[in-house]
């Protein structure tokens, strides 16, 4: 794959992205690293995909992503909602995660209790070492 063709991908979901966001698209991301999988992510997904689809959510939509790198809070979901920061909550199980889908994703009101962070991480600065 040439690097144009990286960009192309990039750029069409970057697009995709937005659109979602101007049509009011909610996502949200279940990591499912192999820390996350271990630790019942697969669970969690199963859930939310459970009452997306129970619900015909047409304004949800559920991805998976790998790694947070926060292992020791795994099993970890982020919620996007558009206009706000997104949120990450941790340590979770499926009732948790439908506890979150019903008061955050359709209520807009995070639950606190298991969130363990807002707003986007930031790429780390190299650090030279010698």
């Amino acid at each position: 794959m040439t690097i144009d063709e990286l960009n192309e991908i990039k750029g069409s979901y970057i697009d995709q992205r937005k659109r979602e966001l101007e049509e009011g698209v909610v996502t949200v991301d279940v990591h499912m690293g192999t820390c996350g999988i271990a630790a019942g992510a697969r669970g969690v997904f199963s859930a939310l995909q459970g009452e997306i689809e129970r619900l015909e959510m047409k304004t949800v939509k559920l991805r998976v992503t790998g790694c947070a790198g926060l292992c020791s809070m795994e099993p970890m979901i982020t919620v996007h909602l558009p206009g706000q920061a997104p949120v990450k909550y941790g340590k979770l199980d499926a009732a948790k995660a439908r506890e979150i889908f019903y008061s955050h994703v359709l209520g807009g009101r995070p639950k606190t209790e298991y969130a363990i962070g807002q707003g986007l991480e930031k790429p780390q600065k190299r650090v030279e070492l010698g």
